[in-house]
């Protein structure tokens, strides 16, 4: 139910169309929360027909134009019984943690240059979020709701910083296994006390 409320979230800081909904949510909400344009107009009609959001009426009638929606005030009402509805965390669920596992047992063939991939990435997503905290959360920007947006984003660069330091670490482990590198044979199975395997 997470994308509606992100919609309805959007569309409360600023009336937009389908398009503009899609580019805010390319340059912003998607980091945490990604959607297709597809998603986003299905989700809109969605709204729309459940009396959350309303079509705004245009300015100047014109074919082609695009509609603009606003949020309802059952549609903020929805929005705040959510926010302040108790959530557990989601399970972890990270491929690259689950294909380490599975090193221990196959071999580490290949992981290097795919970790090394990985901290690219979020060095380059941490250097992104870092320039948007320098942009537009100067010290003297102090409004609650600056605050709370900054919370935002300082939750997105310590996760960043989190991955950047753990993939490094990673990799020096990575060099100091005994016998890894390209062609390494697999890691012994692991056996039971009695020697059968385990």
């Amino acid at each position: 139910m997470s994308l509606p409320h992100a919609i309805l979230t959007a569309l409360l800081e600023k009336p937009s169309s389908g398009l503009e909904l899609t580019r805010r949510f390319d340059k912003s909400i998607g980091y945490f929360w990604s959607a297709t344009h597809q998603q986003i107009y299905r989700e809109l009609a969605k709204l729309e027909g459940e009396g959350l959001i309303r079509t705004l009426p245009a300015e100047q009638p014109a074919r082609g134009q695009k509609k603009r929606y606003e949020v309802l005030p059952a549609g903020r009402a929805e929005l705040a019984r959510w926010t302040a509805a108790a959530q557990d965390p989601k399970p972890q669920r990270d491929v690259l943690l689950l294909r380490l596992r599975a090193a221990a047992v196959v071999g580490t063939a290949g992981l290097e240059a795919d970790l090394r991939r990985h901290l690219e990435l979020h060095q380059r997503q941490l250097a992104e979020y870092e320039e948007i905290e320098r942009r537009d959360f100067p010290p003297d920007r102090d409004a609650p709701q600056d605050r709370l947006r900054h919370l935002v984003l300082r939750a997105g660069i310590d996760l960043e910083t989190f991955w950047t330091r753990w993939l490094t670490h990673a990799l020096t482990e990575l060099a100091g296994l005994p016998g890894e590198g390209p062609g390494a044979a697999p890691a012994p199975e692991p056996r039971a006390a009695d020697g059968t395997p385990g």
